[in-house]
């Protein structure tokens, strides 16, 4: 156990000098469902345009269908034990590319998608200290997807954003009929509050990972 934790610390050290090296935070756009037919495509490809508007932050979309990661059945959490899963290993070492993330959250039953729940459990230190965005869609907007999702978050040790983008029923059936997103004007308002708060979090936990990176150097 001691020698994993000390192994997650080393891999933290280079994940962080690995991002580093990028001039511009790096964001994930993770397409949180896996289903044919899933309409999670076209809030990712939005958000993911509007993103690329800037000239601040790097993006780059990132689809679960790539990782089919099982249900979870590792020993014990990543934090504490390393994945035997290839996949996951996969799956982590994406994750640790990035300096953010921002997920399409749809709504089942007043919930998450069990394939996005599934794929928060199996990374740990690939999440921490990085910010979180959500774009929801469904049942109340995804509301209560992000909710929950929010608090998934920060046991995750990520910084949710307080801004969420809310896909409601009736845009879906426009979008679906043959609508943009970008045709919305409230949303494209909204997804740019979104992504300046992502900036803003992004390059401030950047900052401190690095610092942190230097302290340990230094000792």
């Amino acid at each position: 156990m001691v020698s994993y934790v000390a192994s997650v610390s080393k891999r933290y050290q280079m994940q962080r000098n690995f991002t580093t090296m990028a001039t511009k935070p790096k964001i994930a756009v993770i397409i949180g469902s896996t289903r044919e037919g899933r309409f999670g495509d076209k809030p990712a490809q939005w958000i993911y345009d509007l993103g690329k508007q800037r000239g601040d932050l790097d993006f780059e979309i990132v689809d679960l269908r790539d990782y089919p990661l099982p249900f979870f059945d590792e020993p014990a959490s990543p934090a504490w034990v390393p994945s035997r899963s290839e996949v996951a290993q996969k799956w982590q070492k994406k994750l640790d590319e990035f300096d953010g993330f921002i997920f399409t959250a749809a709504e089942y039953n007043r919930g998450p998608t069990g394939a996005l729940k599934n794929a928060l459990d199996y990374a740990y230190p690939s999440w921490n200290k990085k910010v979180a965005a959500f774009v929801g869609y469904g049942g109340a907007g995804g509301a209560r997807a992000v909710e929950q999702l929010r608090l998934i978050a920060i046991e995750l040790q990520m910084v949710p954003v307080r801004v969420g983008v809310h896909i409601f029923w009736q845009v879906m059936q426009e979008v679906m009929g043959g609508k943009n997103l970008k045709d919305f004007d409230f949303l494209q308002a909204t997804g740019n509050d979104l992504l300046d708060q992502v900036a803003w979090y992004a390059k401030a936990l950047k900052a401190a990972r690095d610092a942190d990176i230097k302290a340990a150097q230094a000792a």
